[in-house]
């Protein structure tokens, strides 16, 4: 009997129990078993893509959690096909699907099927790029394309980094680093303690939340962190800067860093970042760029320039947020390798001292020590499409938001914030007639939440000088102008029927 006919014949129901555990095992001897149960997953995937006509269910939370909390994990089911039909009913059948053209909420983009083909091979082999002797060719990958992303920044020869999980490891490890310069440029004192609380991180008031965040697991603490005012495109303003960089030092503080963004989460919106190089460089202060969300301006060809980030030390880029690659896939790099040696550890069991300078470990250059071998995904999406490619989809992007923004701006119900940089859209749906702020803002929460419930359609919520707003982030070349006017009618019709009766407008939860 064949091993495809033997697992045919597997015993079903819940007290199933496989004969022998070996079996799921994947090596030489189960790859017929591994094609079967991979392909059968595809198929489930597949089934979903061409079954669904909306970005989201809209299931409510309440109807969701008990299908999960009723599985007995002790009790596994022991077929395949009975596990993917569980798995459609708590996963499947209500994921959100990024790929839909009117999911036009979050940084989440959809992805290009060569990192998809790399995703299966990479989990297969498992490769651990932490040591030479985990990873081999993977190392080298790595490596190069670190290099690659380097060249396009413009950061030097000297220039290194490492992948990360995303922008909130990246942003950190960038200010660890930084951190420790600074603490290396001060006079020698056993009171590091009082050193740490002198320092801070000037960054726009715009900037990620991960800055905080970070400054808070440094141990600096949230007050580290001096927001830097900006201006009417929610840009940093250079003299605000240097007006911050003045009272630190009258004050005695270390500027450790500056934080400047190339995309801000809410509006894509690029901080100036030539004028912020020459302060860091007179002020002799860590220039740190987060370009998450602005690093595909590296492959694009129409797109607003990076001019700047070449004189960053530290720079931030997620190819899943402009890359089309799936989570997780990032890197932050640094101008001097040098300074990667704020986060090398030697450990005698895994990347002893005395190989430091013969065997390439790229724990060396991490926080992290176990690490997927994310670089594969982007790897294989620059061999088989190329740059040029992935390119022509972030412009794309970039001419769509220009002509919703145009359309938004001339249409008399809704407020935009700012014209786009990038992709993200701010606006907020305001009514002929006069109401209250306060009214505005829950007619505009209740359009998102009922526009969610629907299915039809997910946008975002933000808040913008204290008032709700909703925000389109548009990272889908398959998203249409005529589908964003679409959303907006929707958008209008629900928060017009919530003026008119608040009360009786609740969103309907959708029963999945």
């Amino acid at each position: 009997m064949s091993f495809l006919a033997s697992q045919a014949e597997e015993p079903s129901g819940s007290s199933a129990r496989p004969a022998d555990p070996q079996t799921q095992l994947l090596d030489e001897r189960n790859t017929a078993h591994y094609r079967d149960s991979v392909l059968r997953g595809v198929e489930r995937v597949v089934a979903e893509l061409t079954g669904r006509d909306r970005p989201t269910t809209g299931v409510a939370p309440e109807r969701l959690e008990p299908e999960v909390r009723r599985i007995d994990l002790d009790d596994p089911l022991g077929s395949t096909d009975e596990a993917l039909e569980e798995l459609e009913r708590v996963y499947l059948r209500d994921a959100v699907h990024f790929h839909h053209p009117r999911y036009l909420a979050h940084l989440n983009c959809p992805v290009v099927i060569p990192a998809l083909l790399a995703e299966a091979i990479g989990s297969a082999i498992n490769s651990s790029l932490d040591t030479w002797d985990q990873s081999a060719g993977g190392t080298f990958i790595e490596r190069q394309l670190i290099d690659w992303t380097a060249g396009r920044l413009g950061l030097g020869d000297r220039a290194d980094g490492i992948f990360t999980s995303g922008g909130t490891q990246s942003n950190l490890q960038a200010l660890l680093i930084a951190r420790e310069q600074a603490l290396a440029g001060q006079a020698t004192s056993p009171e590091t303690g009082w050193q740490l609380s002198r320092m801070r991180i000037l960054t726009a008031t715009d900037s990620h939340f991960s800055i905080v965040k970070a400054a808070k697991l440094l141990g600096l603490g949230s007050e580290a962190v001096v927001p830097v005012a900006c201006d009417e495109r929610r840009r940093m303003i250079p003299s605000e800067l240097d007006r911050e960089l003045e009272r630190c030092r009258r004050e005695g503080l270390i500027p450790m860093a500056v934080v400047a963004t190339a995309g801000t989460t809410d509006f894509g919106s690029i901080d100036p970042l030539p004028e912020i190089a020459e302060r860091c460089a007179a002020a002799g202060v860590w220039m740190h760029v987060d370009a998450a969300y602005g690093c595909g301006l590296l492959v694009s060809e129409r797109g607003p320039s990076l001019s700047g980030i070449e004189h960053a030390d530290s720079v931030v880029v997620d190819y899943h947020k402009s890359f089309f690659q799936p989570v997780s896939s990032s890197a932050v790099l640094v101008r001097d390798r040098a300074t990667l040696r704020h986060v090398t550890y030697h450990a005698d069991y895994l990347n002893p001292e005395h190989h430091a300078d013969s065997v390439p470990n790229q724990v060396d250059k991490s926080i992290q020590t176990t690490r997927r071998f994310d670089a594969l995904k982007l790897w294989l999406t620059l061999r088989i499409m190329g740059p040029e490619q992935l390119g022509r989809l972030f412009d794309g992007v970039l001419d769509l938001a220009q002509q919703a923004w145009g359309m938004l701006s001339v249409d008399p119900r809704f407020e935009v914030v700012t014209r786009p940089e990038l992709s993200a859209l701010v606006f907020r749906y305001v009514p002929s007639e006069q109401v209250s702020p306060e009214l505005c803002d829950r007619a505009n929460m209740h359009a998102r939440q009922a526009l969610y419930s629907s299915g039809v359609a997910a946008v975002a919520e933000t808040v913008v000088d204290g008032r709700t707003h909703l925000k389109f982030t548009l990272l889908n070349p398959r998203t249409t102008l005529s589908d964003i006017a679409e959303v907006n009618e929707l958008i209008a019709e629900h928060a017009e029927r919530y003026l008119k009766e608040p009360d009786e407008a609740a969103p309907h939860r959708h029963a999945g």
